[in-house]
């Protein structure tokens, strides 16, 4: 075969492979994250409290179209995609009202709860309204309810979910820690700061413990919101509001796209 036959031929070939390989890729990129339908379950963080652009549908459970499962929903277009987060539901309100979408079809689940089970709006007021000792008292009260009571009713959830969704994939969100430490701020004493913060990693330990053992994947959202957690000077958490009292300590919108739709993309 002569050269210019030959590096024409070679040249034909790369072309062909490069095209097969590119075709492939997009045809993969195609393909939806999940195959099946999504249900996001569980409480404000899930629902999107904070985050304004309430679904007028929603109600009182304050449904956002800025909130992570229904940003996730946007960007990757599921089957279905079904939204029963309610602002202030404890492990029995996802028990009693937000399952009944799941089915062998899901393809995932998303799900925060257990914060509203340990008392989180009592604790947050407690520490607001109250001196440095009620505040790490009632904390020590919430610690136990999350050591004593909370597995097993988180355990019921999930039992629950895997019973009605056995080919989904759970992803079990967390939550992010509300103050940075050592900076110049307004409010709060720097003892309750670090309680709170401690209190948090302690109801994100008993969950993800929970969500392990029932082979759901934890979604730490942490690390996001590091370096925009109240005081920071970059807050994606609103502070107390008494203008609106139901927002406070509850991820912005730049909370729920910045600090959440990453863990759930990364975990999904």
């Amino acid at each position: 075969m002569r050269r210019s036959r030959l590096v024409g031929f070679l040249t034909s070939v790369l072309l062909a492979a490069g095209a097969a390989l590119t075709g492939a890729a997009t045809a993969q990129a195609a393909q939806p994250a999940v195959s099946g339908g999504y249900v996001a379950l569980g409480d404000s963080y899930s629902s999107g409290v904070g985050a304004g652009s309430y679904i007028a549908s929603s109600g009182d459970c304050k449904r956002s179209t800025k909130a992570h499962p229904y940003l996730w929903a946007a960007a990757n277009s599921p089957s279905t995609f079904d939204f029963t987060a309610c602002s202030g539901a404890r492990t029995g309100d996802v028990l009693a009202g937000q399952l009944g979408p799941l089915s062998s079809a899901t393809g995932l689940v998303s799900i925060s709860v257990g914060g509203n089970d340990a008392g989180f709006a009592d604790v947050m007021m407690t520490c607001v309204l109250q001196s440095d000792s009620s505040c790490l008292s009632r904390i020590a009260t919430a610690k136990a309810y999350v050591d004593s009571t909370l597995p097993a009713n988180l355990d019921g959830v999930y039992s629950a979910i895997s019973g009605r969704a056995p080919n989904a994939e759970v992803v079990v969100i967390g939550y992010p820690r509300f103050y940075q430490l050592g900076a110049t701020c307004l409010g709060l004493s720097e003892t309750k700061r670090k309680a709170i913060n401690d209190a948090a990693d302690h109801l994100n330990t008993a969950i993800a413990k929970r969500a392990a053992d029932h082979g759901f994947t934890f979604g730490d959202v942490r690390p996001t919101f590091t370096g925009h957690e109240i005081c920071s000077g970059s807050s994606w958490l609103h502070s107390v509001n008494w203008l609106n009292i139901g927002e406070s300590y509850h991820p912005t919108a730049a909370g729920q796209s910045g600090g959440y739709l990453p863990v759930l993309n990364s975990a999904a």
